[in-house]
């Protein structure tokens, strides 16, 4: 199997018991969403092109490398 297989394999967008609803993902998402007016329930792939570009670089502050 490849590296990149293995990796991909090991990388999960899945809660987990020891971060549940506090995962930084989901706190940044639902705050993202209060501050523009959507709902929690939306996906990234449903917002418009403006909004998203807003998305990707609220991720890239709040959760990119420190």
């Amino acid at each position: 199997m490849t590296e990149l297989m293995e990796q991909q394999q090991t990388l999960s967008n899945a809660v987990s018991d020891e971060t549940g609803q506090f995962d930084p993902r989901f706190v940044l998402w639902r705050k993202f969403c209060a501050d523009h007016g959507l709902s929690v329930e939306s996906l990234p792939g449903d917002l418009s092109a403006e909004t998203k570009t807003l998305w990707e670089k609220a991720k890239e502050r709040e959760l990119g490398p420190k």
